[in-house]
């Protein structure tokens, strides 16, 4: 589960993003960095019973690092406030359909699906939902999807029509999308509870027919 102790740190380099604090509370950070790593063991084993490809994946491939790029951006703070991991196939350095699980207090939550994928692979989505409207709509609509995310994420979405397809496609609100991606959000007192675990995997379980799906497109 996760430890009060890891929000605790995070909040605390929110309002503290410097090297020089962070240098003197390195020991709370690897503390904090070890109970995630733990997290992501014991989610990546609950969703591999119903995902197996991500059977093999280990923990140290989806994890990304906590030290920001900060040579293209206006923000200069070189800390991320978060803790962050992508499940997929190739781990997360890979383009494919999986799970994006960040911690951070007030902000935690768990995103599916693919964001902003490359022109093939949007290209390709776009033609399989074009080739299978019928089927990709009732993933959309399935009870529990809609009870887990209410919709699509609409970040992202075209306001003009994507090349390639007409204005009067009956489809056409669907292939604007230029990120396939759905979104759980919890609180800090369900990341704390006992059965995060089980939460995670159920939210994850929800988003597995979008991930084959836009998978299967992309193959």
């Amino acid at each position: 589960m996760i430890e009060k102790s890891t929000l605790e740190f995070l909040r605390n380099l929110s309002k503290n993003n410097n090297k020089d604090w962070f240098v003197k509370n390195r020991d709370n950070y690897d503390h904090a960095k070890y109970n995630f790593k733990e997290f992501i063991d014991s989610v990546l084993i609950s969703t591999s019973t119903f995902d197996p490809s991500i059977k093999d994946l280990e923990s140290k491939n989806c994890i990304f690092r906590i030290n920001r790029d900060v040579r293209f951006s206006k923000n200069k703070d070189p800390y991320k406030n978060n803790l962050g991991a992508i499940l997929s196939p190739g781990g997360k350095k890979s383009f494919s359909a999986g799970y994006y699980i960040q911690i951070q207090p007030g902000e935690s939550f768990i995103a599916g699906g693919m964001w902003q994928p490359p022109s093939p692979q949007i290209n390709a989505i776009r033609q399989e939902i074009d080739y299978h409207p019928e089927e990709f709509k009732k993933i959309i609509s399935a009870k529990d999807f809609i009870k887990q995310f209410g919709k699509l994420s609409e970040e992202d979405k075209l306001k003009t029509v994507p090349k390639g397809y007409d204005k009067t496609h009956p489809e056409i609100e669907l292939l604007k999308y230029r990120s396939y991606i759905i979104i759980h959000s919890f609180k800090d007192t369900e990341v704390l509870s006992k059965d995060f675990i089980k939460k995670c995997s159920e939210v994850m379980k929800s988003m597995y027919p979008l991930n084959l799906f836009l998978r299967r497109a992309c193959d």
